[in-house]
């Protein structure tokens, strides 16, 4: 059997290097490359045509979302396994518009990313059992009466710094996202208020009493 040739990237090195001690103890794979950022993932996956690529989300100089969208452009036969530590279902769901074919959280046993690497070798889909449960549980939740309800908690993240005032650079710099990023869960929050610019967003939010601060605990479960 020919072995999977592997590209990790991500900006935490220690955690880069315990990745490629896992997979390296693994015959049925090989790493091709390592880098740290989104912009060496584009650029090594087209001149490494690896099998799979591992990648994080959050990373400087194009983080993991664009540059997933990217690799898929140069490099199709790749499959993109997403290795982050985002536990929120909006990114899962980014990360398969980007064309992700897994999604693995940090805090999985090394034992899961191999499994992951395995699935997405094989043409098959892989995601985190307990992101797979909460995703599951989202997309079978009944509408309720308050559109602001069905927001998820990063776009109600976004919502109250807009309500702000905050430029989508400004709420990307607040959240470590890309400005396209913000853009995208921007999008979204229009789009499930059934509002057609920031501004009536972040009226209907103000009107509705989330303009407290986004990471406040007692926010995020309202």
């Amino acid at each position: 059997m020919t072995p999977i040739r592997v590209l990790v990237v991500d900006d935490h090195p220690l955690f880069r290097q315990g990745v490629l001690f896992t997979l390296g103890h693994n015959s049925d794979i090989e790493i091709v490359g390592e880098g740290e950022n989104g912009r060496q993932a584009i650029e090594m996956s087209q001149v490494l045509r690896p099998d799979v690529l591992l990648l994080d989300i959050t990373m400087p100089e194009s983080d993991g979302l664009q540059a997933a969208a990217e690799v898929r452009r140069v490099s199709p036969e790749t499959a993109i396994v997403m290795l982050t530590a985002s536990e929120e279902s909006d990114d899962l769901i980014a990360a398969v518009k980007a064309g992700a074919r897994g999604y693995v959280v940090k805090g999985a046993g090394a034992g899961e990313v191999v499994e992951a690497v395995l699935a997405a070798a094989r043409g098959d889909a892989y995601i985190t059992p307990r992101m797979a449960g909460n995703l599951l549980r989202e997309m079978t939740r009944q509408p309720g009466a308050d559109p602001l309800a069905e927001l998820t908690e990063r776009e109600r993240q976004v919502l109250v710094l807009v309500a702000r005032g905050l430029s989508n650079k400004e709420v990307g710099s607040e959240l470590g996202l890309a400005e396209k990023t913000v853009k995208h869960y921007l999008t979204s929050v229009l789009q499930k208020l059934h509002v057609r610019s920031r501004v009536e967003a972040a009226l209907l939010a103000q009107r509705h009493g989330i303009n407290q601060n986004p990471r406040d605990p007692d926010n995020e479960r309202q």
